[in-house]
């Protein structure tokens, strides 16, 4: 009996058509990322699970996907009264990267006598994560990041909402762009009383939309935070008002916790400078913004589109120390990551990719036989050098077949030359949406076609 096919749940195969639409969209950022300076990167699939453990979080840590060691991998081994870690190193030395954030960490601090800083890069790669496969939730997905070390400039944020809108003013989404800052979240931690439970107050707070508020303060509350502390959080939560109203009353609110002062501060400088560029995407101060990864420090983003239910599709932020767990202290960087597959769903389910994008081959030359299609070549090779995209039906089937071919790829012109034609030195170049028809040169051929 025959292997009936298949592949892994959260992973998908994308057709020639898809692959259209994905490219335009890598295109459209990467274009972008290079109009403000950074340049390309790319790093291994797999990662030693040293480089990886650790960095997100517990929860996160079970989300990566371990590969397990060549050949017989419990050699050796002791399976007995050990926990899921601790066998895990034992049987496991790599993983699948889950973000790319961190092995760009790890590759500065191999290459930093190598690097000029503050040093911008982009990489578009895929990542893997073992969550459960949803709507808009994938095992394997690409990310694509940018990201400055090296610096502690605040422009680098600015700068950051400045990209997150030209891109997705381009594709011609409507979004708005949430910002908050690791600081005012440790603010909020402190003045409620629970400073010593700033992460599960994050890691909580961040599935806020996912859960509902209820659903929030009770797992505060399972974390052993006290009653009194989640009392006092939820004006916080529910703060109103414009961006600059936030600030003033969390400035109030703050007034005994120095480092929320400090998040505040840097906000404004942020929201001011943002402000000043008068951009056409809203940028929204959101104090329950709070991106579950550890490593985040300072500012933190997240883009959500505005006409679709669907959760975030960027999000990124300041990390004081990321480069510190691999030897390299003090070198601060800040960065924004754009889900690729979750802006593809978005931009299918709004119609907003060109309609063009399908075509792949511009122009089809039909093959009458060994004759006509030397006859045709000379034109087609100069049709390729002018960059349009061409090709030759590879058998010379009933004009019939070939024009299906045609229609499935959605090509746009079919050039025929049969005996007359060669002995007229002249082909005729049908337009396949209006049917309309022209005899001309090979000169006015090559010409006609843009």
């Amino acid at each position: 009996m025959a292997q009936k096919p298949s592949i892994p749940k959260g992973t998908r195969d994308f057709s020639p058509t898809e692959m259209a639409k994905r490219n335009y969209i890598f295109n459209t950022i990467s274009n972008i990322f290079e109009l403000y300076g950074f340049a390309p990167l790319e790093t291994p699939a797999t990662e030693n699970l040293s480089t990886l453990m650790g960095k997100y979080g517990e929860e996160g840590d079970k989300l990566l996907f371990k590969i397990l060691n060549s050949g017989d991998f419990l050699k050796g081994v002791d399976t007995t009264d050990k926990d899921y870690k601790k066998l895990t190193a034992d049987i496991c030395e790599k993983g699948l990267r889950y973000d790319l954030t961190v092995p760009f960490a790890r590759y500065v601090v191999m290459n930093q006598n190598n690097i000029s800083f503050p040093f911008k890069r982009y990489q578009i790669q895929p990542v893997w994560r073992a969550d459960r496969p949803q709507r808009g939730r994938y095992r394997e997905f690409y990310q694509c990041d940018i990201d400055v070390i090296g610096t502690q400039s605040l422009f680098c944020e600015v700068e950051l909402v400045q990209i997150a809108s030209a891109i997705f003013q381009k594709l011609g989404m409507d979004v708005v762009i949430k910002i908050n800052n690791r600081k005012i979240l440790t603010g909020i931690a402190e003045i409620i009383g629970s400073a010593e439970h700033i992460v599960d107050i994050t890691v909580a707070i961040d599935k806020l939309d996912k859960i509902g508020l209820d659903a929030v303060n009770a797992e505060l509350l399972e974390k052993g935070i006290s009653q009194d502390a989640i009392q006092k959080l939820q004006p916080i939560i529910n703060l109103k008002g414009s961006n600059q109203e936030k600030i003033d009353t969390l400035t109030t609110m703050f007034a005994t916790s120095e480092i929320g002062k400090k998040g505040l501060e840097e906000l404004q400088t942020v929201l001011d400078n943002v402000q000043a560029l008068n951009l056409p995407t809203e940028v929204e101060f959101d104090v329950t913004l709070a991106r579950g990864l550890n490593y985040y420090t300072g500012a933190i983003f997240e883009v959500k589109a505005k006409d679709v239910v669907m959760g975030s599709i960027s999000g990124g932020g300041r990390y004081d120390d990321l480069t510190g767990i691999f030897g390299l202290k003090g070198m601060s960087g800040v960065g924004i990551s754009f889900g690729a597959d979750r802006i593809y769903d978005v931009l299918t389910e709004l119609n907003l990719f060109p309609a063009n994008i399908n075509t792949l081959t511009q122009v089809l030359f039909i093959n009458f036989g060994d004759a006509e299609r030397n006859y045709c070549m000379p034109v087609l090779n100069q049709l390729r050098a002018k960059g349009i995209r061409a090709e030759m039906y590879l058998e010379p089937v009933k004009i019939k077949k070939q024009m299906t071919y045609a229609d499935s790829k959605q090509i746009a012109w079919v050039v025929l030359a049969g005996e007359e034609e060669m002995k007229q030195q002249r082909f005729v170049l049908k337009n396949m949406q209006t049917g309309e028809q022209q005899t001309l040169s090979a000169e006015e051929l090559v010409n006609s076609i843009h």
